[in-house]
């Protein structure tokens, strides 16, 4: 025993650590919800198998690198904590392989990532350090580990695992196969497995588009003409051969609309835009790892995005031949996308191409100085401003796509900038919230007033909406008390609603208060410009047609209806209590399931290549 002990000392020591400071990290950094006795021991057990796993390719190095290698893997070990540790904070998620892999990202997230790291996150790498340190005076005896031994610990990490995979079967049946959701998984097969798990999908997913081919599109063609409802022939092209502003909101959720703070308005020109708008109080992001640009993939292509990853990084050369900017193109419109950041910023410069659009103006566009900008880059005011110039050369009608930064987290703005105080709450993050809403909220209305001055605001129409949350589940507690209630799973759900307002000049405002979606822009907005969908792959609706769904499927396969909510395994009434009967979400369910897999399917496999090569001609983007 005393040898054995001696051979494997820090072999096994560094499994107990990494697999006691996983289960602390569980507890401490992540918010996971705990429902029985069982659940709390899968999670006490999940990360043995994973770490006597890669700690075990350790062994078959060489007895002098050995102990380097425990340490070197320790180190990796410790590093995927940390990356899901900084990520959870602000999304409440877990980090997936694609998302690893979008490093010139990086360059541009500056201060939202410094702001997520904390001086306590030393501690994560504290064993690794000490074994480091110490490993040239512990004099550790090199012993040749035998094949039979390695075996064995590879044994000993299957069998563990299968030990938790049956316990998790038990909890959750048919867990690998059905969910979509990323803290079930770490919650029943713990941090590593998951990981694991994600780089098999995803190698699964490259597959696909090597043996996709057209015939998996004739289903996917038949459940869509199936689902199409026909628009309302009034609203039908209203707005033809106008020009149309998109504004996309950033992190603009719908619960700042007529609200104050500290008893002034958040939002007060969006509150007086209410009154001669459509304007959609029930109406939710879909977006999930790909935020911003999830929410312009939803937008142009009716499409869901994916549940790892942003399809602007994993699937920019695939073909859409639908897409807004080409079917729009194919009716006489030019389009162009205004965005003050770096044009390889969730590779847009790449995926604008693949869209079709005319023009993207990009950070090189527009002058940008230490006094005009902050954070993720130009100020909203300076950037809808200097817009303008390039506006008024775009040939007529436009499509002009606008994305908002300001309002983005960390939620910074100079003194000078701030139309109202900060909240008083003890959330940082949530008082400044306020701030940066009420500056996007002015910078939408000068833009507008600057518009009508230039004389191009009668023969346009303005969709608003927003992108995405911007206050995570992390800061429930003040957002608890700023809405005086509980934020359950339910409450949560409703604050994916985002604002969306269609305002076309010299219409009355109505409230429209169907359950809707991102993936609904698409086919409405053709509409109003006249442009039919009924044969093209969308998977949302009019919403102006007489006949509404009033189904929002979110990524992670929940959803909401007019009478139901499904979140976090629980099924809701519209009410929020809990539904007696469970039975009554499950048909909604499994039309969630088979929509969100007939999106990835066409995703994975490049299916709309298939349609016909005559749609599948693509433009070049021109940078300015």
């Amino acid at each position: 025993m005393k040898k054995i002990l001696s051979k494997y000392s820090l072999f096994l020591v560094a499994t107990v650590l990494l697999w006691l400071k996983t289960y602390i990290v569980y507890n401490l950094a992540f918010d996971i919800e705990l429902e029985n006795k069982m659940e709390s021991f899968i999670l006490f057990i999940n990360p043995l198998s994973s770490v006597l796993l890669f700690l075990g390719f350790s062994l078959f190095a060489s007895p002098k690198l050995r102990n380097r290698m425990i340490v070197l893997v320790s180190l990796i070990g410790s590093f995927i904590l940390f990356a899901n540790v900084v990520y959870y904070r602000e999304f409440t998620d877990f980090i997936t392989i694609p998302l690893l892999f979008q490093t010139n990202n990086m360059a541009d997230l500056g201060s939202s990532i410094t702001s997520l790291i904390h001086p306590t996150d030393v501690l994560l790498f504290a064993d690794v350090l000490v074994m480091a340190v110490a490993l040239p005076f512990l004099k550790l005896k090199t012993y040749q580990v035998k094949k039979k031994e390695i075996a064995l610990v590879f044994a000993t990490a299957i069998t563990m695992f299968a030990v938790n995979v049956g316990l998790a079967e038990t909890e959750r049946p048919q867990l690998l196969t059905r969910t979509f959701d990323r803290e079930m998984l770490v919650k029943y097969i713990g941090t590593f497995n998951y990981h694991v798990y994600d780089a098999v999908l995803q190698s699964k997913a490259k597959a696909q588009r090597a043996f996709a081919d057209g015939s998996e599109i004739v289903d996917i063609e038949n459940y869509v003409r199936a689902n199409h409802e026909e628009p309302d022939p009034k609203m039908f092209g209203i707005a033809k051969d106008k020009n149309v502003v998109l504004i996309s909101m950033e992190s603009l959720q719908n619960f700042v609309i007529n609200e104050k703070v500290n008893g002034q308005e958040i939002t007060p020109f969006l509150n007086d835009l209410v009154k001669d708008s459509y304007y959609f109080p029930n109406f939710y992001h879909q977006t999930a790892q790909g935020k911003t640009s999830d929410s312009e993939f939803i937008l142009e292509n009716s499409m869901y995005g994916l549940p790892s990853g942003a399809v602007f990084f994993t699937h920019a050369g695939n073909q859409f031949p639908n897409a807004s900017p080409k079917m729009m193109g194919e009716n006489g419109y030019y389009s162009a996308v205004f965005h003050p950041n770096n044009k390889s910023f969730w590779n847009r410069d790449v995926m604008y191409d693949s869209l079709g659009y005319n023009k993207f103006y990009d950070i090189d566009s527009f002058s940008v100085t230490p006094e005009n900008s902050i954070g993720w880059g130009l100020k909203d005011e300076y950037f809808f401003d200097q817009s303008v110039k390039y506006l008024k050369t775009l040939p007529e009608p436009y499509y002009a796509k606008y994305i908002t930064l300001t309002n983005h987290f960390p939620f910074s703005l100079k003194q000078e900038d701030e139309i109202i105080p900060e909240w008083n709450s003890e959330d940082g993050t949530v008082n400044r919230y306020f701030t940066t809403v009420r500056y996007m909220d002015e910078s939408i209305k000068k833009f507008f007033e600057r518009l009508k001055e230039e004389g191009m605001y009668e023969d346009s129409i303005f969709i608003l909406y927003g992108d995405h949350y911007g206050i995570s589940e992390n800061h429930n507690e003040a957002m608890s008390k700023f809405l005086g209630k509980e934020i359950t799973p339910y409450e949560s759900a409703q604050l994916q609603k985002v604002p969306l307002f269609i305002h076309i000049p010299g219409q009355k405002g109505k409230v429209m208060d169907q359950v809707a979606g991102q993936i609904d822009l698409k086919p409405t907005i053709m509409h109003l410009l006249g442009i039919d969908t009924k044969n093209t792959i969308k998977f949302g609706n009019d919403l102006f047609a007489k006949n509404q769904d009033n189904f929002v499927i979110f990524r992670d396969g929940g959803f909401v209806t007019k009478d139901y909510v499904y979140t976090k395994s629980t099924c809701y009434n519209a009410d929020g209590t809990e539904a007696e009967d469970k039975s009554v979400c499950e048909p909604y369910a499994d039309r969630a399931k088979t929509e969100l897999e007939y999106s990835d399917k066409i995703i994975y496999g490049d299916l709309l290549r298939f349609l016909g090569n005559e749609q599948n001609q693509t433009g070049k983007v021109n940078n300015e």
